[in-house]
């Protein structure tokens, strides 16, 4: 039986999301999420998720940084990214890091239902008005370096990285992780190598280049 993560922070989207998920695929088995701390715990508990519908700005993930950490630690779960974000240029860099499609939130259920179907039977899933656009953007070789470096962490890695561009200690983050302090500073030391950077300022500055806009929320500053 297919199952589906629902993983944003609007309850009345999440209802809409998952009616029509329902309509999409027989029988699917459906969780929700409102953050991406929710996201990764659902996943740690339950490890038989295929798809995740996933938006971009739910708290605790700012832009590309959650589609990271989800490729980072669950690789083997397909991804749609779910944005208001419609530009094809943040659509490229969403394939990039690994998306198996990418949804406008103004698009129809009709084209979700068609989203669901075709990455449930491994394609890669655009809408038709964005296809063109998005197949002449070109791939950054910056950002598909740093997507293969960031796939190269393991997911206690990946997890250490994220609290420290929080600005955590070593003490803080073995206390968050429930480890030794010298196991986190070996997780960086790692974490450090395998991105090619020398300190933890660097480190956080990686994960920052994946911080994106919100759409919406720039809407929300003019209504003000």
């Amino acid at each position: 039986m297919p199952t589906l993560l629902i993983a944003d922070d609007h309850p009345l989207f999440r209802a809409a999301l998952r009616q029509a998920a329902s309509d999409a695929m027989a029988a699917m088995t459906v969780h929700e999420a409102a953050s991406l701390d929710q996201v990764l715990a659902v996943l740690d508990e339950q490890p038989d998720i295929d798809l995740i519908l996933l938006d971009l700005h739910m708290p605790g993930n700012h832009g590309l940084a959650g589609l990271a950490a989800i490729r980072a630690q669950h690789p083997g779960v397909a991804v749609i990214v779910v944005s208001a974000n419609d530009d094809p240029r943040v659509v490229r860099r969403a394939l990039d890091h690994g998306a198996a499609g990418y949804l406008p939130k103004s698009s129809g259920l009709d084209e979700l239902r068609d989203a669901i179907r075709a990455v449930m039977a491994c394609e890669q899933w655009l809408p038709a008005s964005l296809r063109a656009a998005v197949n002449t953007a070109q791939s950054s070789p910056h950002d598909s370096a740093l997507a293969a470096r960031l796939a190269s962490l393991s997911p206690q890695q990946f997890r250490v990285l994220v609290l420290v561009a929080e600005g955590l200690l070593n003490k803080q983050i073995a206390d968050r992780l429930d480890v030794q302090e010298r196991t986190v500073k070996a997780h960086l030391s790692a974490i450090f190598e395998r991105l090619g950077v020398r300190n933890r300022t660097q480190a956080s500055v990686v994960l920052r280049e994946l911080e994106l806009s919100d759409p919406s929320r720039k809407i929300d500053t003019l209504a003000d």
